[in-house]
């Protein structure tokens, strides 16, 4: 079993969590996933399954959108809601003013990482340290919040639809427009909705993933790996051409230098390839290696 499957991943479980579940329900104990999502945020979770695992790092560099709820007034020590309250100062806060904030979160900006994140420091995770009471000096992180708008209200809560690079953390986000406000915040909610070209439209509950193992069709779930890379152009073998790249060698080849999707004969998805001065040269291979 190979492939992409995108999870709805709920709320209280961790990544790991249910990269194991997946394990036992797929019996299949190569699965890896993308992008971490706190315990407390619901969504999109790209999994992948078998010889796709491979396909995990180019991935990871993904933009990811989110829908997140901020709350004013709150400030806690985790910088969302499940945190101990810390600070701030509840008011009635404007749209002119939500804007006037919003405005200063676009583009490239630096984050420090917050202390309860899987960072780790000397070997040591921060929310381990964050956990016994310590903090330690973190440097400030460059990320890219390509899209940041105002949604609306859920009651006390502002609704902020959030497009931004790996790396960036919601809620140190919600947490830095707290202070640009005036009166502190924290992060309510969140639920990732896009992750690169995968939509959370496309994502199957863990409930509908166990039925569908429970009745044979576990499989059909999947997306085929080289859907990751659509965007390049694909490139077929002939059977010799196959045969020598299932050994690592390089192939001549009359195409213009670039990556391509490379397949056999059959149209079966060998490698993502590199050709560059007329040969052709494998950068992964995500057929399944037999002994």
């Amino acid at each position: 079993m190979n492939g992409i499957l995108l999870i709805d991943k709920p709320a209280g479980w961790t990544s790991s969590d249910v990269v194991a579940k997946l394990r036992g329900v797929l019996h299949e104990r190569r699965i890896g996933h993308s992008g971490t999502l706190d315990p407390m945020a619901t969504g999109l979770l790209v999994v992948f399954v078998g010889r796709g695992t491979r396909a995990v790092e180019f991935a990871e560099s993904h933009e990811k959108r989110y829908l997140a709820s901020l709350r004013p007034g709150l400030v806690t020590d985790t910088q969302d809601v499940t945190g101990t309250p810390i600070g701030g100062s509840p008011r009635a806060l404007s749209d002119a003013e939500l804007e006037d904030a919003l405005r200063r979160f676009r583009g490239e900006i630096d984050q420090i990482p917050p202390m309860y994140s899987a960072i780790k420091v000397k070997g040591q995770k921060l929310y381990e340290i964050a956990r016994r009471g310590g903090e330690v000096e973190r440097k400030p992180r460059r990320v890219r919040i390509a899209e940041l708008r105002l949604l609306g209200r859920d009651g006390e809560d502002v609704l902020l639809d959030v497009r931004c690079s790996k790396g960036t953390y919601i809620r140190t986000l919600c947490h830095d427009i707290g202070q640009a406000l005036g009166c502190g915040a924290c992060m309510s909610a969140l639920r990732r909705l896009e992750a690169g070209d995968f939509s959370l439209e496309d994502a199957y509950t863990l409930e509908q993933v166990q039925r569908a193992a429970d009745e044979g069709r576990a499989e059909e779930l999947l997306l085929p790996v080289d859907r990751l890379f659509a965007a390049y152009p694909a490139l077929c073998l002939s059977a010799a051409e196959e045969r020598r790249l299932r050994v690592g060698a390089a192939l001549s080849r009359p195409e213009a230098a670039g990556e391509y999707r490379v397949y056999a004969p059959d149209g079966a998805f060998l490698a993502l390839g590199r050709l560059r001065d007329g040969d052709l040269r494998s950068i992964k291979s995500f057929f399944e290696v037999t002994t």
